[in-house]
C-alpha cells in the first residue's frame, strides 16, 4: 500500500500537464486564425509581421542623375623635392660666421657661412708675388732673344746660342702659366671661404656653430637646402589602370592631378602630371609617376604622404547613382527601383567607373529613376514602400522578423 500512493500522485501530475499543453495549443490556434492570417497578408504587401509595425516599408530614395562624371585614379604618394643640396665646405679652416637662420628661405648665391679667409689671403699674395717674378724673368729673356736674333743676322754669334735663348724664353713662358694657375687657385680657395647657397630653397636646421674647425669636404654639412617651389609628388598606379592614362599622357594632354591630405578629406594643392617611369615594377605590378605642383603657399612639404587623384578623363551625360544604391547578389549587381505606384522593381545593372561615393551605370537605369539607398534589407520585387525624407529610413525601434510567404528572392 505504501508504494501505490506515490504512483497515483505522479499520474495526476502528468494528467494536469497534458491538460495545460492542450489548452495552450488551442489558444495558439485560435489566436493565429484571428490575427496571424491578417498579418501574413499584410506582410506580403511589404508590411511588417504581427510582431512589429504594419504598413508599407519605409525607404529612402535618390533620383538617378545624368551629368558629367570625371574618371579619377587614386593612389598614395610622397611629396619629393625637385632638388635637395647638402652644403659642405670646400676648404679647411675655422667656421667664423653662420649667416642664415634655421628655416630661412634663400636665393641662389646668398651667403650661408664664412670660413676664416686669412690663410687663403696670404696664399694668394704669395702666388701673386711668384707670378710677378716669373713675368719679369720672361720679359728679360725675351729682350735677350731679340738681341741674339740681331747678332745672329750679323753673323756675330753661333746658332746654338740663339737656340738656347729661344728655349729659355719658352721655359719662362711655361713657368708663367704655372704661376698664373697658382694665383687662380688661390683666388678660388679664397672665394670658397664664403659658403653660398647653390640653389634657391628653404634651409633646414643648423648643423654646425661658429668656432668649429672644418676640413675640406667634411662629412658634416653646414646646411641642407631643399627646393620647395615648385615641388613634386611621386606615386604609383597598378598596371590595370594604365591603358587610357598612358595613352593620353603620350599624346601630350595635360592631365590634372590633385593632392589631398592623407585621410582624403581636404584638398591641399593642384598640379599636373609631369612624367612616368620607363618600366613596371615586377614585384608590385605598378608604374611610378611624378606630378608637379607650383606649391606657392608651400602647403606641400617634402616627404609628406598625400592622397593623389589623377583625372584621366570626363564622361559626358553619364548616369550616376550613389554607390549605396548598388546591391550585389548571386545573379550579379542590381538596384531596387521605386515605381510610380510606390512598388519595388528589381533592375539588373551594368556598371562603369566609380569614385567611391558615386557609380556610373551603363545599363539598367534611366535618368530620373528613383533607387533605394536605405531600407533595402526587407525589400522584394513588388513590395509596397513608403518614401521617407528623415534622417534615416530605419524604424526607431528594432524590428522583429516579418512573416512572409515562401517565394523567390533577388540576390
Amino acid at each position: 500500500m505504501s508504494d501505490s500512493s506515490p504512483r497515483s500522485s505522479s499520474r495526476r501530475r502528468l494528467v494536469w500537464l497534458l491538460v495545460l499543453v492542450a489548452l495552450a495549443a488551442a489558444g495558439g490556434w485560435y489566436w493565429y486564425h484571428q490575427h496571424g492570417q491578417k498579418g501574413e497578408a499584410a506582410a506580403g504587401k511589404g508590411a511588417r509581421s504581427p510582431f512589429g509595425m504594419t504598413g508599407p516599408t519605409p525607404v529612402r530614395v535618390v533620383a538617378v542623375e545624368q551629368r558629367s562624371f570625371p574618371i579619377v585614379r587614386k593612389s598614395i604618394g610622397t611629396v619629393t623635392a625637385l632638388n635637395t643640396v647638402n652644403v659642405r665646405t670646400r676648404v679647411a679652416g675655422e667656421l667664423v660666421r653662420v649667416a642664415f637662420d634655421e628655416g630661412q628661405k634663400v636665393k641662389a648665391g646668398d651667403l650661408l657661412a664664412t670660413i676664416d679667409p686669412r690663410p687663403y689671403q696670404v696664399a694668394l699674395q704669395q702666388a701673386e708675388g711668384t707670378l710677378q717674378q716669373n713675368q719679369a724673368q720672361l720679359r728679360n729673356a725675351e729682350l735677350d732673344l731679340k738681341r741674339y736674333q740681331g747678332l745672329f743676322r750679323e753673323d756675330s754669334i753661333a746658332k746654338q746660342t740663339l737656340d738656347t735663348q729661344e728655349a729659355l724664353v719658352n721655359q719662362y713662358r711655361g713657368t708663367l702659366k704655372n704661376s698664373q694657375a697658382a694665383v687662380a687657385d688661390a683666388k678660388l680657395n679664397l672665394a670658397f671661404t664664403q659658403i653660398k647657397a647653390p640653389i634657391a630653397g628653404r634651409v633646414g636646421l643648423r648643423q654646425l656653430d661658429g668656432g668649429n674647425l672644418l676640413s675640406a669636404n667634411d662629412s658634416t654639412v653646414v646646411a641642407v637646402i631643399t627646393q620647395t617651389q615648385p615641388i613634386s609628388v611621386v606615386f604609383t598606379l597598378p598596371e590595370s589602370q594604365l591603358g587610357e592614362l598612358l595613352k593620353r599622357a603620350r599624346a601630350g594632354q595635360t592631365l590634372a592631378v590633385e593632392a589631398w591630405d592623407r585621410g582624403g578629406s581636404r584638398k591641399v594643392a593642384d598640379g599636373t602630371l609631369q612624367s612616368f617611369d620607363n618600366q613596371i615594377d615586377t614585384a608590385t605590378g605598378t608604374l611610378k609617376f611624378r606630378a608637379r605642383f607650383a606649391n606657392g603657399d608651400e602647403a606641400l612639404f617634402p616627404n609628406q604622404f598625400v592622397t593623389v587623384r589623377v583625372r584621366e578623363q570626363v564622361l559626358d551625360q553619364a548616369l550616376v547613382v550613389p554607390s549605396a544604391a548598388i546591391q550585389f547578389g548571386s545573379n550579379g549587381t542590381f538596384a531596387y527601383v521605386v515605381g510610380p505606384d510606390n512598388k519595388i522593381q528589381v533592375r539588373s545593372l551594368k556598371l562603369g567607373p566609380d569614385d567611391g561615393s558615386l557609380t556610373v551605370v551603363t545599363e539598367g537605369l534611366a535618368a530620373g529613376d528613383r533607387v533605394v539607398t536605405e531600407g533595402t534589407d526587407r525589400l522584394r520585387e513588388g513590395n509596397e514602400v513608403e518614401v521617407v525624407t528623415g534622417a534615416s529610413a530605419a524604424p526607431s525601434e528594432p524590428a522583429k522578423p516579418a512573416v512572409r510567404k515562401p517565394g523567390k528572392t533577388q540576390g
